[in-house]
This record gives structure tokens, sequence and C-alpha cells, in this order.
């Protein structure tokens, strides 16, 4: 799965550069604030494993008005951090990496 550029934010950690994107419409789950905003990351200038990083927020364009905080490149860059800490390898083939950052969500009812 690689991200597209329209849309998607560089970003610049320990060096390594990458790509960042939230999707701009939430999906149906996402807009019904069942499920929490996720966002993919990829390496900016090899193909390989996309990691998506799942938040404990729901998504800001939700649809029942709930408040979200937005996703801001301070917490991108902290997710990549612990993905690479916890194995992620950007750069070689393979699923994505899944970091589950959704402890503390509560889903609407």
């Amino acid at each position: 799965m690689a991200l597209g550029r329209k849309g998607a934010r560089r970003i610049v950690v320990d060096g390594t550069a990458y790509r960042w994107r939230l999707r701009r419409r939430p999906t149906y789950a996402q807009s019904l604030a069942w499920t929490p905003c996720t966002f993919a990351v990829e390496h900016a200038d090899a193909a390989g494993s996309t990691l998506v990083v799942t938040t404990d927020q729901p998504h800001p364009g939700n649809g029942l008005g709930r408040e979200a905080d937005p996703v801001l490149p301070s917490a991108v860059a902290r997710a990549i951090e612990v993905a690479l800490r916890e194995g992620w390898m950007p750069t070689e083939p393979g699923p994505p990496f899944h970091l589950d950052g959704s402890e503390g969500f509560t889903p609407s009812p």
C-alpha cells in the first residue's frame, strides 16, 4: 500500500524523510465516531512497508461534532520513533505495520 503524493506531508525524523497522510474525509465508522482517527506514514524515497497509526482521538471531520485534537507533526514524529523501536522497517517490503495508540478512545453510541 503506497501513499499518494497528493495530500501527503513531508516530515524528517532523525535525518530520514518520510511522508504522512491523514484521510481528508473520514470513513463511515469514523464519521460516526465509532472508530478512532488513523494516519499512514511511509519512507519518502524508498518503497517499503507502510506504517498505519491508530490514534485515541475521533477523526477531526466526524459528523457528530465530537471534539478532536488535530494530528500534529510532533505526534507523527513520536509515532515514527516508537514504530522504529518496535521493529518497523520502512524500506523493507512487507505488510503494513500497525501501531495502536487507541487506548482511551470512547466510541460514540
